[in-house]
């Protein structure tokens, strides 16, 4: 695999692992959560996560995939597609499946905007009145082969967050 597989396949963990991180814990509320003002919801931001991996995958495999997929009767069902997915696409960069666009296109466009709607999602958490404790990223346990919704606990959790619920 070349560096640039490489690269795109450890970011694709980075964000499995991050979502996860998110949702561990998240009370039964949280995915049906409405900060307002059409602010999409965890399980429609999970939702569309798994459209932009759709998307990427269309760029290797050809085809189409739904803006909008249909949604799903739980958000654990909607977590288990966006896993599955992530599965799909680090599956072709595995191959070594020719794309029809660059690295910096896949990270610039759909990479990055997947890992911003995780950040949505652990703002979402505090929001919901269960926010996530920190941790240094860089000790976090991430591999390339691991994408599915079973992420390791955090390797350095922060021993001090003042802003812990009580």
């Amino acid at each position: 695999m070349d560096r640039d597989r490489e690269l795109l396949s450890h970011f694709l963990a980075a964000i499995a692992y991050r979502t996860q991180k998110a949702l561990r814990g998240a009370p039964e509320h949280y995915a049906t959560y409405s900060a307002g003002n059409r602010v999409r919801t965890p399980a429609e931001l999970i939702r569309h996560m798994t459209s932009l991996m759709g998307y990427v995958r269309t760029y290797f495999q050809g085809g189409s995939y739904p803006v909008k997929p249909d949604p799903l009767p739980t958000f654990e069902a909607e977590v288990e597609r966006f896993h599955e997915m992530l599965e799909a696409v680090g599956a072709l960069l595995a191959t070594g499946a020719k794309g029809s666009i660059t690295t910096e296109q896949l990270l610039q466009g759909p990479f990055a905007d997947t890992m911003t709607h995780v950040g949505q999602l652990a703002m979402l958490r505090r929001l919901a009145d269960s926010p996530v404790a920190p941790e240094n990223f860089i000790y976090a346990d991430i591999r390339a082969d691991r994408l599915d919704a079973d992420q390791p606990p955090p390797a350095r959790p922060d021993k001090v967050w003042p802003e812990a619920p009580e």
